[in-house]
């Protein structure tokens, strides 16, 4: 392989190619990784403010301590990273329905290397968010009917764009209360967005939550040398 460029790991899932990609950028002088999924850019480590910014806003909801939280979609691990740098934080569950992406993170082939396997407060979940989302059982299939004090989502590109078909459903007004059952009174819904705030969707979280809004979150971009607006959205249960 290119020094330049390299396909780290390729594998076919019933949803499209995955692979995992390394490119070096010239001109930052860094080595950049990227997940594809099919034509789908689903990340990129030169953009992880909003991913980050997931995190750190939807925790900042909370007051208390030995928060338990639950990341759906692991990815290259910059939420849940970020979630554990909280000292607040107890326990961390990182739901993704991609197994290869989680034996990226345990054979230590990201960027952030091992630290979330390591890390004994995260346990990581091979299995469907969505689904585990809409049953009684819950997000933690060791325990059933567990709550959460936060569940924090960067899966589909939007509400309005999803990855499959099937996650659709989520994003209407069933799905949210379906999700909003799995957390504590007072507890905090956070969902990224690659597009602006949208005031229908926000509306639609108010509906289910006590609170809700769309927070923007800015960043330039320095591939298209612009500034770029994706969206953090935090909604509430009701104390």
């Amino acid at each position: 392989m290119s020094v330049y460029f390299e396909e780290l790991d390729y594998r076919p899932t019933p949803i499209g190619a995955l692979s995992l990609r390394r490119r070096r950028d010239l001109a930052l002088g860094v080595d950049v990784f990227e997940i594809k999924l099919g034509e789908d850019h689903l990340m990129s480590s030169s953009f992880t403010t909003s991913e980050i910014a997931l995190a750190r806003l939807g925790l900042a909801e909370l007051a208390g301590s030995e928060l338990e939280v639950v990341v759906g979609g692991l990815g290259l691990g910059y939420t849940a990273q970020a979630v554990l740098e909280n000292e607040t934080v107890k326990s961390l569950v990182v739901i993704e329905a991609l197994a290869p992406v989680i034996e990226w993170h345990k054979t230590g082939l990201l960027p952030i290397g091992n630290g979330l396997a390591e890390d004994p407060r995260c346990r990581f979940v091979c299995g469907d968010f969505f689904a585990l989302a809409g049953s009684k059982e819950g997000l933690d299939p060791e325990f059933p009917a567990r709550r959460f004090h936060a569940v924090l989502v960067d899966i589909d590109h939007s509400p309005d764009n999803v990855l499959d078909p099937k996650n659709a459903s989520f994003y209407q007004r069933r799905g949210l209360e379906a999700l909003a059952r799995h957390l504590h009174p007072g507890g905090v819904f956070g969902l990224w967005s690659n597009e602006p705030p949208d005031p229908a969707f926000t509306a639609r979280l108010g509906q289910v939550f006590a609170t809700a809004r769309g927070a923007a979150v800015a960043f330039h971009n320095p591939l298209q040398n612009r500034e770029v607006t994706q969206t953090v959205y935090l909604a509430s249960t009701a104390v």
